[in-house]
């Protein structure tokens, strides 16, 4: 039986940052967020069907890999836009934003070694910091085996969402994926209703 135990905490942030979880612990949660988003995450864990739609970026080089998860994604509602290099990624975000659709897909997943010069970890200073897409605006997800805490901590640094542990577990992958797609979403409408309220 599948039993995610989830961590609801104040200080989750640096917790993530530090790897500072036990292996026993699914996934954690900032309290920060409120009761409302706190909910949501919990139901992507124990209704895991019930996803929200959205685009998703997948950069993988394996194509066997990428067939099969690509399949995960697509059976939970979500569309997939795939591409095998960090360098085939950054010209589709580029292309979403010189066309007005900025920043294009509502979430990126990427693993980290991949073809090319680049890797997932180019692939995240370049989203944060060339083109200034926040957490909030294009959530990324990192898919890595890497048990190494300082590795890991030094993807989270450089500013993924969160990160996916390897092998991909199907119900924790769209979880994680539901989740940051309902909180992207949020803070978009909540964005627009901000802007389109008279100033007073």
């Amino acid at each position: 039986t599948y039993i995610p135990i989830i961590v609801v905490s104040g200080d989750v942030q640096q917790r993530l940052v530090d790897r500072d979880l036990s292996a026993d612990i699914t996934d954690y949660f900032d309290k920060s967020l409120g009761p409302q988003a706190l909910s949501t995450f919990i139901r992507g864990y124990v209704r895991p069907d019930q996803q929200v739609a959205g685009n998703v970026l997948y950069v993988e080089d394996s194509r066997v890999v990428a067939l099969a998860t690509r399949r995960m994604m697509e059976k939970h509602g979500l569309t997939v836009h795939h591409v095998v290099s960090v360098e085939e990624a950054l010209e589709y975000l580029r292309k979403a934003e010189a066309e007005g659709r900025a920043p294009g897909p509502d979430v990126v997943l990427t693993d980290v070694y991949l073809k090319g010069g680049l890797t997932g970890k180019d692939l995240l200073e370049q989203v944060r910091g060339q083109m200034q897409y926040g957490k909030g605006l294009l959530p990324i997800l990192v898919m890595t085996g890497d048990d190494n805490p300082n590795n890991q901590s030094a993807l989270l640094r450089a500013g993924a969402n969160d990160l996916v542990q390897k092998p991909i577990e199907e119900r924790i992958l769209t979880a994680k994926l539901s989740f940051q797609l309902r909180v992207a979403q949020s803070l978009r409408e909540r964005a627009a209703a901000e802007s389109a309220a008279p100033t007073t």
